[in-house]
């Protein structure tokens, strides 16, 4: 009896545990989906590598002063299923760093772009120059710079 009890507990907690993880995966399509469709209506998408985690949680935290503009309704109604996708995307940054406030501070940008020299200055629309697919989140498509922006050399 005891047997039969124990397999069953186990059964229960396999199919439970993969029903969350079902659950998560579509919470972090769904998630990315709201980030893309909110955040591309004012601007291109960041890649959530592209900052900590912790300056995600702080922009996410304070939705009545993004950058100096009040976030619509949408994206404060969203925001905790953006931050479920951006959280699992993003890195930690070490306890002694800063957090970086825009993208063009994050160390992750540069590590990312490593032999490329990004114009000054640079923004986070600066991304479509080589890009042309950022507004969709798509950072693996690449333009031809060296034909269009002399300014930007890989070295």
């Amino acid at each position: 009896m005891r047997m039969k009890i124990s397999l069953i507990i186990l059964i229960t907690g396999i199919i439970w545990s993969s029903q969350i993880n079902i659950v998560l995966a579509q919470n972090n399509s769904l998630g990315r989906e709201l980030y893309i469709e909110n955040c591309s209506s004012c601007h291109v998408p960041i890649p959530a590598q592209v900052l900590p985690t912790q300056s995600w949680q702080e922009i996410l935290n304070n939705t009545q002063n993004h950058y100096g503009v009040a976030l619509p309704t949408s994206v404060r109604v969203t925001a905790s299923l953006i931050w479920t996708y951006l959280e699992e995307y993003s890195r930690p940054i070490d306890s002694e760093e800063v957090v970086p406030q825009y993208v063009t501070n994050s160390r992750y940008l540069r590590a990312l772009h490593p032999q490329v020299e990004l114009p000054q200055p640079s923004s986070h629309q600066t991304c479509t120059t080589c890009h042309p697919l950022a507004t969709k989140l798509d950072y693996r498509t690449l333009s031809d710079v060296s034909e269009k922006t002399p300014s930007l050399k890989e070295g």
